[in-house]
């Protein structure tokens, strides 16, 4: 038997390190698309559609009214440019330890 007979081999190491590699970055690309690493995220809005948020006066409540009507006695709007929009976003974390009082002055809220 020649050295070149029965010792020929085929080398497919490269290509399976090839797919198992190309599967690991889609699965990996996979992931962060599902997880909001993409840019995307779910936001909750604070209140739906045709209704803006209302804070107690006095008080660390909040409520939704809607669009076009006023708040009822003892709830006020969010100061300009400080209305929260969505869940846990800058203006929703900071009215849980703030309020206004009847004038208008934002001060400390009450303890939860």
């Amino acid at each position: 038997m020649s050295a070149s007979a029965g010792t020929r081999r085929t080398s497919t190491a490269l290509p399976t390190r090839l797919r198992v590699a190309g599967a690991a970055l889609a699965g990996t690309a996979a992931l962060l698309a599902l997880t909001g690493c993409s840019g995307l995220e779910y936001r909750e809005a604070v209140c739906s559609d045709g209704h803006y948020p209302v804070l107690a006066v006095n008080n660390s409540g909040s409520d939704c009214v809607q669009d076009g009507k006023e708040p009822a006695p003892g709830w006020t709007r969010y100061p300009e440019g400080k209305v929260p929009q969505d869940v846990d976003d800058k203006w929703y974390v900071y009215w849980q330890d703030h309020t206004l009082d009847e004038d208008g002055n934002i001060v400390d809220s009450p303890a939860r």
